[in-house]
């Protein structure tokens, strides 16, 4: 995998993770009522609001954004990404299988639109599990938690 595309990937998911995540955690009534967004209304078929639920989804996300920033951070950590790519595949493919068994509460295009978006993130996890070609293949961090820097050749 490119380095430059894995990053551009990491900070789509990121921002889509952020997008859910600062909406459903700080404005809990108003995500279930209007996601995803663009005069949609994807949750109210679902079942009843739950508040509790409708914040640790957003607190979900928001864990996400920050592990795929991390990762888009050090982008040529090759673990980094995989972790990340792994950590999305865990929680997308069960989220698409629920959708999958649910569709025939939505409209076609609903339907369509909900199959791709969800979709989206199983490519988008197992993409990142490809191994980018020069990358490194250790933590990229430093002992002290910090990223590593290349020597510079003296002792």
């Amino acid at each position: 995998m490119n380095i430059t595309f894995r990053r551009v990937l990491l900070l789509v998911v990121a921002a889509v993770g952020a997008y859910v995540g600062v909406w459903a955690y700080f404005l809990p009534t108003s995500w279930y009522r209007a996601f995803p967004g663009l005069g949609l209304h994807w949750l109210p078929v679902l079942g009843p609001y739950n508040e509790h639920l409708a914040r640790d989804v957003g607190a979900l996300y928001l864990a996400l954004a920050v592990l795929s920033l991390s990762a888009a951070r050090w982008a040529r950590d090759n673990r980094l990404a995989a972790v990340t790519g792994l950590t999305w595949l865990v929680f997308s493919v069960p989220h698409l299988a629920f959708h999958l068994r649910h569709l025939d509460m939505y409209r076609t295009s609903d339907q369509v639109l909900n199959v791709l978006a969800l979709g989206f993130f199983v490519v988008a996890g197992a993409a990142l599990m490809v191994p980018a070609g020069g990358g490194r293949t250790g933590t990229g961090m430093s002992h002290g938690g910090g990223p590593s820097r290349p020597s510079s050749g003296g002792s």
